[in-house]
């Protein structure tokens, strides 16, 4: 390397060290909380080197049944995914191939609900869940989670299918293959990637959604989200045992997240590079 190129190289590495500490911080210290005693966690100055312990862990599940909040943040997020990608993909498959004077102002309508704070629909949302018997129940929770992604699912199923070749699909019709034969045999092969992209990161979106998990639920339907919020008491926090349900809580779709990075990063990026 050339000396000129030296000092520029050192500053955008050092730079990049300290954008990733700063943004791991929060997660390396909410580790290390998890397996600290009540009194180590309060500790002034902050204890780095202390004696581990699992009884958070143990009181946790103890306490709140860990396995139970787990199972309905499963069904919820696999749920509320599927039946977004049975309604997102016809819809977006519509919108890219039988585009109409009204179908970009109707993406931009789909678009500008997710503008919308979720606080401005919680009334309307509460009442009709309470007049139809759902409060506290997986179901609303799934319907919720299924409309609050949908505008994402649809426009990133646009963007896969607008990259799809236009010449495919009129062979296919010269072929004499009908609407469905031509979804299901060459539309779906060829948009799987876009579909895994969007699945994934909803079931993402799904499992760390808050709002509406402390509002339409409690103890029988509540998520991940709703067992982390009841470690906050009017006595206070209990900053150990908050720091091992959260742990327990992000776990599994920080490691799902890993493992499916490459397609959740296709899946941000769809239509962005032609």
């Amino acid at each position: 390397m050339q000396p000129s190129n030296f000092l520029p190289q050192l500053l955008r590495t050092a730079g990049a060290w300290a954008v990733a500490l700063l943004l791991f911080f929060p997660l390396g210290w909410l580790f290390l909380t998890a397996f600290k005693t009540e009194l180590q966690a309060i500790h002034v100055p902050p204890l780095f080197i202390f004696e581990p312990t699992l009884g958070n862990f143990s009181e946790v599940q103890r306490r709140s049944d860990y396995l139970l909040y787990a199972r309905n943040s499963l069904v919820t997020s696999l749920g509320s995914t599927i039946i977004g990608l049975l309604i997102a993909a016809p819809a977006a498959y519509s919108m890219a191939f039988f585009r109409t004077k009204k179908t970009r102002d109707i993406l931009m309508w789909m678009l500008s609900t997710k503008m919308m704070p979720a606080v401005g629909a919680l009334v309307p949302i509460y009442v009709l869940a309470q007049t139809a018997g759902l409060l506290d129940s997986l179901t609303a929770l799934t319907v919720v989670f299924t409309l609050s992604n949908l505008p994402i699912m649809v426009w990133m199923l646009y963007s896969a299918y607008k990259d799809i070749p236009n010449e495919i699909l009129e062979a296919a019709r010269m072929d004499g293959a009908s609407l469905w034969t031509e979804f299901r045999h060459v539309v779906l092969p060829l948009s799987v990637g876009g579909l895994a992209s969007t699945g994934l990161l909803c079931l993402v979106l799904s499992w760390n959604e808050a709002f509406w998990a402390l509002n339409l639920s409690s103890a029988k339907a509540g998520t991940l989200a709703t067992l982390i919020a009841s470690y906050s008491s009017p006595e206070g926090l209990f900053w150990a045992k908050l720091s091992a349900a959260s742990l327990m809580a992000i776990a599994p779709i920080v490691v799902f997240g890993w493992f499916s990075q490459k397609q959740l990063v296709q899946g941000l990026t769809f239509g962005a590079v032609k």
